[in-house]
């Protein structure tokens, strides 16, 4: 079913999943498109973002933000039209960037609403390189990581939107860079489009000496978004006085109890002790919003220029995000991963 303008299809969260996510946690429903109140504007969804977070708030546990009920729209950063505006800063037919959801309409009252360039060629870049994993990368790298000329900088998902940028700034900044990814097309990518040098396969039986064989003066910088074996094989090789920002640990969103194995906490804490590392989780809204501005100049000016290559992969349709969004937390995603919901 297509987007209509009398129809309001959402996504709602049907039930908690134990583990990865099934098609059965999600349910597809239809009302009414709603109408603006003074004041407020109507929005209509274009683009709908993908990512790992909304794994997390699904889940009933404590995190930096309320869970999902059960029954509630499932939540995400989309690209809008305004449809119909009671508001004064708004016009029809402006671009913002919102949180709608996943669903085809929305009522706005213009908070944390962004306006975007009414001439931007790629408005769904906004979600990507141009917007929130854009903006992790930036942050996380840049003021936690502060990477130095000459120091090997390592990133996981490393062709992800997140990955692929830090990667790119790494570069920028005059780092060896060490990607990991998985599949060979991913790390070919990574070497040859991105501009890492050098990129490894974390199903390789013999991935982590490979990393280590790569990584021969050690890791000054490790970008983490995943956890699980990928930091396994890192921790190892870091160096005195490295730089470990945490933005996310893919691995483990769908776990429901610990690992198997020893407990490695004393381990870590043992190298972050003697090793004087600054590990430091960051949540990027909410420790950076008021640096937006200077990401967006910077991000802009790189991107325009060309000194940051950006791939994307678009789903048609919001019927079809469930799955796309099981296949993101499976890594079957090649680029940042965005449902087009309706007509630009």
């Amino acid at each position: 079913m297509a987007q209509q303008s009398q129809h309001n299809r959402r996504i709602h969260l049907a039930s908690r999943p134990h583990g990865a996510p099934t098609a059965d946690n999600f349910r597809l429903e239809t009302g009414p498109v709603p109408s603006p109140n003074d004041g407020q504007l109507l929005l209509r969804t274009v683009y709908l973002s993908l990512d790992p977070y909304m794994r997390g708030r699904m889940s009933a546990g404590p995190s930096y933000a309320p869970p999902m009920e059960v029954g509630d729209v499932m939540v995400g950063g989309t690209v809008c039209r305004v449809v119909e505006s009671r508001h004064a800063d708004y016009q029809e037919g402006d671009w913002v960037l919102s949180g709608n959801g996943w669903q085809d309409y929305a009522l706005s009252e213009g908070q944390g609403l962004i306006k975007l360039d009414p001439d931007m060629e790629h408005p769904s870049h906004a979600l990507g390189v141009l917007g929130m994993p854009g903006f992790t990368a930036y942050m996380g790298l840049l003021d936690i990581g502060q990477p130095k000329a000459g120091e090997t900088l390592v990133v996981a998902a490393a062709t992800g939107p997140v990955g692929a940028t830090v990667g790119q700034i790494g570069k920028l900044k005059g780092c060896r860079v060490v990607g990991i990814a998985g599949g060979s097309d991913k790390c070919r990518h990574a070497v040859e489009t991105l501009g890492f040098d050098a990129c490894i396969d974390h199903r390789a039986e013999d991935f982590a000496q490979q990393l280590a064989d790569n990584c021969p003066d050690g890791i000054d910088v490790y970008f983490e978004n995943v956890g699980g074996k990928v930091f396994d094989a890192v921790l190892p090789l870091l160096n005195t006085s490295a730089r470990v920002p945490v933005c996310g640990v893919v691995a483990q969103y769908n776990s429901t109890n610990l690992p198997d194995g020893p407990d490695r906490l004393p381990l870590l804490l043992d190298t972050i002790l003697k090793k004087r590392m600054r590990m430091q989780g960051f949540i990027i809204f909410n420790d950076y919003g008021h640096r937006y501005d200077e990401f967006a100049r910077d991000m802009s000016a790189w991107y325009a220029e060309g000194k940051i290559k950006y791939r994307e992969q678009i789903v048609q349709g919001l019927e079809n995000a469930p799955e796309a969004f099981i296949g993101l937390l499976e890594g079957r995603n090649f680029g940042k991963l965005v449902v087009q919901v309706g007509e630009a």
